[in-house]
């Protein structure tokens, strides 16, 4: 029974394919409504899944199970964001590190940042808009900065404040002409001078903004608080949790620290804010799933028309032949093969409109990927998706002429000119 409907299935895939090579006019139409269905759902699942997980990793990449202690919340913004409630509230301040380390037992790490925008200077060159970021020793812990020329800053240096730098690839490239010539020279910052002992290494553009090391110098929070009036220069405190715990079991402890460090009463409203990356996260998510169910409209509506275009190819294809059919029928052929040989022949217009999709969008992504500067790819279950949606179309598709074909009388149908 198997081998049997094996050899039905091959006879009238042959047949199908044909059939296609015979009329390539009506195959090369019927195949580009298919393909620029294709192209369009797969196209836009390509990118906004890309452009997810790319954002999703850096915003992974700001810090574990982390939670940024601000005057600011970071979710909700728009016309209605209650700017005027946060401003007023009090910034975060570096001597709580070392009670929030005492006074939360979920808290891996804490680290202090403060930051400024400002000139860089070496010798008759100048760098604008640098951010300069004052850090504290655990902000490594937190946020890794690696090191490809030079080396990082020591505990000494964090602890003594010395007047040593870290600076981002393409301000070193800027100012002094490569990563090599840039270590151990004395650059100067709102008018200190400024040892540069490491450079980081190339980070690349960032969509959520982030912490841009490329263009930045890192620097003792200790020396820092020097030359920068913390008050103004956007003060943060980011805690990480410990390992094997939620972000949520942080943040309730947080809470508590936070209100016990502020002097809150139990009626007070809280004056600090505890943004959660995991957060970001789901915010994103959710704004990606309005995304992809636009593509999938629009890929929707591509793939009917395309199925509209299948569906008369096929119906002319079978009034074609149907002399042919009553043939087929007269020598014994059964309905159900009449029908099979007309279904496969649909189902393979569609599956190789289908590949030619996936062949344009492969090179669309190709040449996303050289323009955004980061990887724009088709998944393996985008692939299938593909090649399962084209099946589906096709047999859609072919069903009314296919059953039109098979329920034709044979005497009929061998008159018919």
């Amino acid at each position: 029974m198997i081998r049997r409907s094996l050899e039905i299935i091959t006879s009238s895939f042959k047949m199908a394919l044909q059939e296609l090579w015979k009329n390539k006019l009506r195959t090369f139409l019927s195949l580009f409504g298919i393909t620029i269905g294709i192209f369009c759902i797969i196209g836009v699942l390509a990118v906004v899944n890309s452009l997810e997980q790319n954002i999703q990793n850096e915003v992974k990449a700001l810090g574990a199970n982390t939670i940024y202690i601000d005057k600011w919340e970071y979710t909700g913004g728009g016309q209605n964001y209650p700017w005027w409630k946060y401003i007023n509230r009090p910034g975060p301040k570096y001597h709580e590190l070392k009670q929030i380390m005492e006074r939360t037992p979920t808290a891996k790490y804490a680290a202090f940042k403060i930051d400024v925008q400002d000139n860089l200077d070496f010798e008759n060159n100048r760098l604008s808009g640098v951010q300069l970021y004052g850090i504290s020793e655990q902000f490594n812990d937190i946020q890794p900065i690696e090191v490809k020329t030079g080396r990082y800053i020591s505990d000494a240096e964090f602890d003594q404040g010395s007047n040593v730098i870290v600076i981002g690839i393409e301000v070193a490239e800027k100012l002094f002409g490569s990563e090599e010539r840039a270590i151990g020279k004395m650059a100067t910052a709102r008018g200190k001078k400024l040892l540069v002992i490491g450079v980081i290494k190339k980070q690349g553009k960032s969509m959520i903004g982030g912490w841009n090391f490329d263009q930045n110098i890192v620097l003792p929070y200790r020396y820092a608080r020097n030359i920068m009036d913390e008050r103004r220069a956007d003060p943060l405190i980011m805690v990480q949790g410990q390992d094997n715990l939620s972000s949520k079991a942080l943040k309730d402890d947080l809470t508590g620290t936070m209100r016990a460090l502020h002097k809150l009463t139990p009626t007070k409203e809280e004056d600090f804010a505890l943004n959660d990356i995991n957060d970001f996260s789901a915010v994103i998510s959710q704004a990606f799933v309005s995304l992809n169910i636009g593509g999938w409209a629009i890929a929707a509506l591509s793939l009917i028309v395309g199925m509209f275009g299948v569906a008369n190819i096929m119906f002319v294809s079978v009034r074609e032949r149907t002399s042919q059919i009553g043939l087929k029928k007269a020598v014994g052929a059964k309905s159900y093969i009449i029908l099979t040989e007309f279904l496969l022949e649909s189902a393979f217009l569609c599956i190789i409109g289908g590949l030619i999709g996936l062949t344009l969008v492969f090179l669309l992504t190709q040449i996303l990927t050289n323009i955004l500067n980061f990887p724009v790819y088709i998944s393996t279950s985008n692939m299938v998706l593909a090649i399962l949606v084209c099946i589906i179309v096709g047999i859609l598709a072919g069903f009314i002429p296919a059953r039109q074909a098979a329920r034709m009388d044979p005497v009929v149908a061998m008159r018919s000119k």
